[in-house]
């Protein structure tokens, strides 16, 4: 999700392509997700009923610098929620089965994003509510957004040897299990962080846009996507170029929802994750918020009981 997987592709109508006024060349997917191919608001137009104003069904009102394109990317990023939650159960069964084995047998977690995808993976780690034995794994420069300048985090995710070095160096080892998430799936990086963590042993899960693999070529020496290189691969639905809106007087596809969906997807596999250990008999470790009231106390001793396997204190 870094500026050179979001910035350069062109929105096909593989998956999702922006809802909205689109103009002519500037966005093939609209009609894909504006079924109506138009920004009135009726019906057959926005499904979830009209944007602004009108509620369900009824007509929208406003030109595209209203409230009517928040509600269009509302509708969107719903949509993709919806897909997600529908077409992608049984891979976030398998992945959260994955992670409650690797608990059970000892292991540790870990998870990776560059870029903008590093967003989804740090929203699992040292979180309320969230599985406490969730680890960044950090890649100098690449992980986050506030690298400067920020080509630079574009360009290291196409430098070879970089994965390999952080996770030969690292904490990392067999019987461990990564989250790799790359939108696109296409770069040198992600690529080889999972091809070379299955060559350490590792369980990978890769949470990446199918559609990428489908309408682009890969950007990596070995020629192939991150979904190639899995265990268990969830899919985003996020269209090619993850912008979902079109209008007329913007000239490039807008609004990106790969966060938010990407987010929301690895917040469900922890869920189900917590869910299968409990099923299993093992009371999985989890964090509470710092504020309220014992959170502190609780915390502290989740990880006491788990240092052995939280990275992110040392």
């Amino acid at each position: 999700m870094s500026g050179s997987e979001n910035g350069t592709g062109t929105v096909s109508g593989a998956g999702s392509g922006p809802r909205g006024v689109p103009e002519a060349g500037s966005a093939g997917g609209s009609a894909a997700r504006n079924t109506g191919g138009s920004t009135t608001g009726s019906a057959a137009g926005n499904e979830a009923g009209g944007g602004f104003g009108g509620g369900p069904g009824s007509p929208g009102t406003g030109s595209p610098g209203t409230g009517k394109l928040s509600g269009q990317f509302f509708d969107a990023a719903l949509d993709l929620l919806r897909r997600v939650r529908d077409e992608e159960d049984g891979n976030i069964h398998r992945a959260a089965g994955l992670i409650a084995d690797t608990v059970a047998a000892g292991g540790r977690l870990f998870t990776f994003g560059a870029g903008h995808s590093s967003l989804p993976a740090q929203d699992v780690v040292y979180r309320a509510g969230g599985l406490a034995l969730m680890n960044l794994l950090p890649v100098p420069g690449a992980v986050g957004v506030d690298v400067v300048p920020a080509t630079l985090g574009s360009a290291l995710e196409r430098v070879e040897g970089l994965a390999s070095a952080v996770l030969d160096t690292g904490p990392v080892r067999a019987g461990d299990l990564l989250v790799v998430i790359s939108l696109s799936g296409r770069n040198t990086l992600p690529v080889e962080m999972a091809r070379h963590a299955k060559e350490l042993g590792l369980t990978v899960v890769g949470v990446t846009s199918v559609a990428y693999a489908e309408d682009t070529a890969p950007r990596n020496p070995w020629g192939t996507f991150l979904k190639d290189h899995c265990d268990v691969v969830l899919d985003s639905k996020i269209a090619v170029g993850d912008a979902e809106l079109a209008a007329d007087g913007i000239d490039a596809p807008f609004a990106p929802a790969s966060t938010v969906v990407t987010s929301a997807l690895m917040q469900a596999v922890v869920a189900t994750a917590a869910g299968e250990l409990a099923a299993r008999g093992i009371t999985p470790p989890m964090l509470r918020s710092g504020n309220v009231d014992g959170g502190h106390a609780w915390n502290a001793q989740v990880m006491s009981d788990y240092g052995d396997r939280i990275f992110y204190r040392r």
